[in-house]
């Protein structure tokens, strides 16, 4: 009896070479899957209805119209050129999941940390972690229609932010626009590590 032809499974093109793992995250209700979709295909995504055991725990205020919140991570694959390849792993943005944090961010070379004007009090337990973590970041302000406008200097204030922290913005739902402030981050960790000899 002959066998089955064999089927290979091609996850990549064989050109990519090398990989880099990032993190998005964030605070709740910040744009977060959204961005992960703009950018690459959502390969793994792990949303959960809000049911009313959340009321109380979860703040809706800025968000009333959000239906789904991410309970694991989400999960998607940016080829940048033909040898490399970035990993996008979204992070739940509720403290109770800090475990899910922490796991996430091992072996990750970086993050991008969304936040939302309307309440910049709310990101100080993703950026405490991610120090604790020893984990490079830069930041982008997801520009929700109707939120304020803020000059750069009073947002780095309100977030304690070191003068070499990028900052940059973004609308989660455009593209274009979330590329570049993955770009962001991925130019400065490129001068966080030295070049190979």
């Amino acid at each position: 009896m002959a066998s089955a032809p064999s089927r290979e499974i091609a996850y990549h093109p064989p050109t990519v070479t090398r990989s880099a793992k990032l993190l998005i995250t964030g605070p709740f209700g910040v744009g977060k899957t959204t961005l992960v979709g703009s950018v690459a295909p959502l390969l793994l995504r792990m949303d959960e209805s809000i049911t009313e055991a959340s009321v109380g725990v979860d703040d809706l205020r800025g968000t009333p119209d959000k239906t789904t919140t991410t309970v694991a991570m989400d999960f998607g694959r940016l080829h940048l050129n033909e040898s490399l390849v970035l990993y996008l792993f979204g992070t739940p943005g509720q403290v109770r999941f800090r475990p899910l944090w922490e796991g996430l961010a091992d072996g990750a070379l970086g993050a991008l940390v969304l936040v939302d004007t309307r309440d910049l009090d709310r990101c100080h337990d993703v950026l405490d972690l991610l120090e604790e973590q020893s984990l490079p970041y830069a930041i982008a302000v997801n520009r929700f229609d109707g939120a304020r406008d803020y000059p750069v200097e009073e947002i780095r204030q309100a977030l304690d932010l070191t003068e070499g922290t990028p900052l940059t913005t973004c609308d989660a739902r455009d593209r274009g626009s979330c590329l570049q402030a993955l770009i962001t981050l991925v130019e400065y960790l490129t001068t966080r590590v030295p070049a190979d000899g």
